[in-house]
């Protein structure tokens, strides 16, 4: 072993019998600092909200942490202040956007106060990301999942095959493996999904599933298309 070799493992950071710490991240300890996001305008609070402003998806709060270069631990804390600042809960007005976990991360929305003023900025000013009939087969997936595309014609009554190839191109619905009887492919939802839902889980769904025929009731749909298929 050569002078480097022992330099390596007897060193300052080296543990008790020559054992080396593992190396220190960014977010792990405040003092390994890029630069100090407390002497910014605003501070870390504001550095925060700037980053939040420019994400197109919910980032989680250890990334975040390690762009402020600050402890995991604080930029959840921060988090929580800014989440409760929009919500007017420190004095301030309420904001028309708020601050929400979502699937792996966090975001910033539209308020769902304000659901219908947006709603009709989008419908009036910019064309709709999905038809009438993408979103119906898409909450028919949502809230029975999983299912496959000849239970989800049974309730839409139309075909939808093409409707799930277009939503499954958009990242929105996935194969979720086959039916044991039919061998039908089984489809439901992403976490793309839950991304531009703004929910956390599938259980935050409002309670529309009762309106919807029982999944069970359609046994032997997709076994009476594939005969239809092979004449």
């Amino acid at each position: 072993m050569n002078e480097d070799d022992t330099a390596s493992v007897e060193g300052p950071d080296a543990a008790p019998g020559g054992v080396v710490d593992p190396p220190v991240t960014v977010a792990d300890d405040p003092e390994v600092l890029a630069f100090d996001v407390d002497a910014l305008p605003g501070g870390a609070l504001a550095a925060l909200e700037a980053v939040l402003m420019v994400a197109d998806e919910p980032i989680p709060a250890v990334r975040l942490a390690t762009a402020l270069a600050l402890p995991t631990d604080r930029v959840e804390a921060l988090l929580a202040e800014l989440a409760a600042e929009y919500r007017g809960e420190h004095g301030g007005r309420v904001r028309g956007f708020e601050l929400r976990h979502a699937g792996a991360g966090w975001r910033v929305y539209s308020a769902a106060a304000y659901g219908d003023v947006v709603g009709r900025f989008v419908v009036d000013g910019q064309t709709a990301r999905l038809t009438q009939a993408a979103l119906e087969t898409l909450a028919v997936v949502a809230y029975r999942q999983p299912v496959t595309r000849g239970q989800v014609s049974a309730v839409r009554g139309v075909n939808v095959d093409g409707v799930m190839r277009t939503l499954t191109a958009r990242g929105l619905v996935a194969e979720m493996g086959t039916e044991p009887t039919s061998g039908a492919v089984l489809y439901g939802t992403t976490g793309y999904f839950l991304e531009r839902m703004g929910l956390s889980d599938l259980d935050e769904l409002p309670p529309l599933a009762p309106y919807l025929p029982d999944i069970e009731g359609l046994d032997g749909v997709d076994t009476a298309d594939l005969r239809e298929s092979t004449r």
